[in-house]
């Protein structure tokens, strides 16, 4: 897709909902809109005001004004911003701040009068709140009311820090935040016991007053949410709803983003796929059979021509023919993914009557033995993911290697570290020094309850993943000269989602793939992680394919995406399924269950309360009872992958 999307909007959809190929697109274009706005002229030179956002979703936009100011002589002289909103307690200088954060990402950078950037104050006390709050609705209203609003869109829906349940009246006021909420930023502050349980944000009431209101999401994980406040009834359940009420409300969304409205999901929903300006090819064929097989509770091959009829799918029969020859042609996508051998059989020990190696293309299916990476963001999304998979790819020969993208440091909790560090005390095998050192430590700790952040507490902890690591791999048959432990500098650059690549991590990465060359990648596609690193380890990946682009191993090269603890593929979005046996599912938890640190204290488990290990049997098992339910063979459980070529992965994928 170029440029915004042209799929028809459907009845479903209750607000304008534009969509980009991807974010950088559609902040380019909101940017483009925000600039005229500011540039109109106004009776007596009057303000443009400006609702401001923080997280994620705006840093693209503040990077494209940043540089409009630059290098378009755009001025935010006669500019007054209001942000949404603070966390309560918080100093404006602390790292973790929205003041903080709106200075680094923009008004550093502009030529706007710090006098006319308006963020709550987090710091004021308790007894003067209420005025602080009214004080700042007045500034709102002097100002001439906000002219442009820009939104962003939490998971459980809430804009600003307006929570399920704010009413829609309500003005800036304290709110108390929803558990949601707080585990998606307890990254940040080091755990969720240490994120702050209130803030302060406008209302909804205040956000409804703007003028222009343009709320951005982008990403897979706010696909859902998306459709919830675009197509879904206006309730106080979902705060974004609220926005359909707007008469100058636009929703600005990648592809990714918009993946969960009819217009996408169910297309045939609406009408005509033609008149849509899509197409029934053999992708949209099989989602709509799956799903209407899935809505039907039939088999594939069961279903008949009135059950495509009374779903709206008479368009596959007249183009494909009667219902079983439709069966057929989605039941054998579906069989096509399923392989025992992800990598490939040996040619030499092939003998006549052996089951087809699908879905490999030819030419890779005929390398023998392959060498293959396996990248994974965290030290253990590679067992959580493909565990099995990759005890699979050791066992039949091929040069595995995987590569750790960052430490994982900020996972290993102060306790289980100190554990690790008093071991090491009480054997002995510390030197003098190092020992008294360590009982200065474990004093501290014990008085404070916490260790310092320090660069040195942030290698230790690394190195008890690394440990941990170590013990998967071999549980999993990879010797250790194959492990990669690259420590991209990205992860130590601030709190969570504020994160962003540098050079340094693009260079580590095209070194490793230069130094492997491999012929196939697993690499985690599980875009869902609430803390953002996933999506930038992909990042990662991406632009060090784009800069190896012109070696002949990249033209050769399979990609294929795996997803973890936080979501998984749809059976219409499989391209390549391994069953597992039940030994080799015991085999995946108990490498799994090396990761000590990650096991029952796991820091951050986001909304999903349970243990790694569970989500990840549960997952595969429930793909598996997916697959029999289609009509498929009954297996133990499936681990599942999405392919994309280099080419289509630097083209398409939508970060």
């Amino acid at each position: 897709m170029t440029g915004p999307s042209t799929a028809t909007p459907s009845r479903f959809e209750h607000v304008p909902v534009t969509v980009y190929p991807t974010s950088a697109e559609g902040s380019r274009a909101v940017a483009r809109e925000i600039a005229a706005f500011i540039r109109a002229p106004r009776p007596g030179n009057r303000p443009a005001v400006l609702g401001l956002a923080t997280g994620s979703t705006p840093l693209s936009l503040y990077a494209e004004l940043v540089r409009m100011h630059r290098e378009e002589a755009l001025s935010f002289a006669n500019v007054i911003t209001f942000n949404l909103d603070e966390y309560y307690p918080m100093q404006p200088e602390d790292p973790r701040s929205y003041r903080h954060f709106m200075r680094v990402h923009l008004f550093d950078h502009i030529d706007i009068p710090p006098g006319n950037a308006q963020v709550p104050d987090g710091s004021v006390p308790a007894a003067a709140l209420d005025a602080h709050c009214a004080e700042y609705e007045k500034k709102i209203q002097a100002a001439g009311g906000i002219g442009f609003q820009i939104l962003g869109i939490g998971r459980t829906g809430h804009i600003g820090f307006n929570e399920p349940g704010s009413a829609r009246r309500s003005r800036t006021r304290m709110v108390n935040l929803d558990s949601i909420t707080r585990r998606d930023a307890s990254e940040e502050f080091g755990g969720e016991e240490n994120t702050p349980r209130r803030a302060i944000t406008m209302g909804v009431k205040t956000i409804l007053d703007a003028r222009r209101i343009v709320l951005m999401a982008w990403g897979q994980h706010k696909a859902e949410i998306v459709r919830a406040a675009a197509e879904g009834p206006v309730a106080s359940q979902v705060t974004a709803s609220f926005l359909q009420e707007h008469d100058q409300i636009q929703f600005a969304v990648d592809a990714a983003a918009a993946g969960a409205l009819t217009r996408y999901r169910t297309p045939w929903l609406i009408g005509a796929l033609g008149d849509q300006g899509l197409e029934w090819d053999p992708h949209m064929v099989r989602r709509a059979i799956i799903w209407l097989s899935q809505m039907r509770r039939k088999a594939v091959l069961k279903l008949t021509d009135d059950d495509y009829n009374e779903a709206g799918l008479q368009d596959l029969l007249r183009i494909h023919g009667p219902a079983y020859g439709v069966n057929l042609a989605g039941f054998y996508q579906l069989q096509h993914t399923i392989t025992g051998w992800p990598g490939g059989r040996d040619p030499k020990r092939t003998r006549p009557g052996d089951a087809p190696v699908r879905p490999l293309r030819a030419a890779s299916a005929a390398v023998f033995p392959k060498r293959v990476l396996v990248v994974a963001p965290h030290p253990d999304d590679d067992v959580i993911g493909m565990g099995g998979t990759l005890c699979r790819l050791v066992e039949h020969g091929h040069e595995v290697h995987i590569a750790y993208q960052v430490s994982g440091s900020n996972a290993v909790s102060d306790e289980a570290l100190m554990r690790a560090l008093r071991f090491a005390g009480d054997a002995g095998l510390a030197s003098p020094a190092s020992a008294e050192k360590l009982r200065s430590m474990c004093a501290a700790h014990e008085s404070a309850g916490s260790l310092p952040e320090t660069p040195e507490i942030a290698h230790w902890k690394g190195l008890v993943r690394r440990q941990e690591v170590l013990a998967a791999a071999r549980v999993c048959g990879v010797p250790s000269g194959r492990l990669h432990f690259l420590d991209l500098p990205f992860y130590h650059t601030g709190p969570g989602r504020r994160r962003q690549l540098g050079d340094e991590d693009g260079a580590i990465m095209r070194e490793l793939l230069g130094g492997v060359r491999p012929h196939l990648i697993f690499a985690a596609g599980d875009l869902d992680d609430p803390h953002g690193t996933h999506r930038l380890c992909l990042r990662a990946l991406h632009d060090a394919l784009a800069g190896s682009s012109g070696e002949p191993w990249v033209r050769e090269c399979e990609l294929w995406l795996y997803r973890g603890a936080w979501s998984e593929w749809s059976a219409d979005e499989i391209d390549l399924a391994v069953p597992l046996s039940p030994q080799e599912v015991l085999r995946r938890r108990r490498a799994i269950f090396c990761h000590e640190t990650q096991k029952d204290m796991a820091l951050f488990l986001g909304d999903d309360r349970r243990e790694f290990w569970e989500r990840s049997e549960d997952r595969s098992r429930r793909l598996a009872e997916t697959y029999n339910a289609l009509g498929l063979a009954e297996y133990e459980a499936i681990e599942a992958f999405k392919r994309f070529s280099p080419d289509e992965f630097l083209r398409d994928l939508p970060l």
